[in-house]
């Protein structure tokens, strides 16, 4: 697995398949996916200067996007982190 986190504050937003390609640009992020039922898209407020990806990843079985921050390889759940359906 591979996570893609933003660089101000290590939060993991977006967690993807080793395989899928995934490019970062100056201007966005086009995520492309293997699989045929989920589409293509572009994460447009995320770019090369704002966010990493990060590969090699086990997250841990409860993660959800930003719930956790991803920082020398270590998972920690994010204190600021709201459950949505709460």
């Amino acid at each position: 697995m591979k996570t893609l986190i933003k660089n101000e504050n290590n939060w993991s937003l977006y967690i993807f398949e080793d395989e899928d390609p995934i490019t970062i640009n100056s201007d966005s992020i086009n995520c492309s996916f293997i699989s045929d039922t989920t589409p293509d898209f572009i994460i447009g407020d995320l770019n090369a200067s704002n966010a990493t990806m990060v590969e090699n990843v086990t997250p841990p079985s409860d993660w959800a996007g930003c719930k956790y921050i991803y920082d020398n390889s270590t998972w920690t759940l994010n204190p600021q982190w709201v459950d949505p359906s709460a």
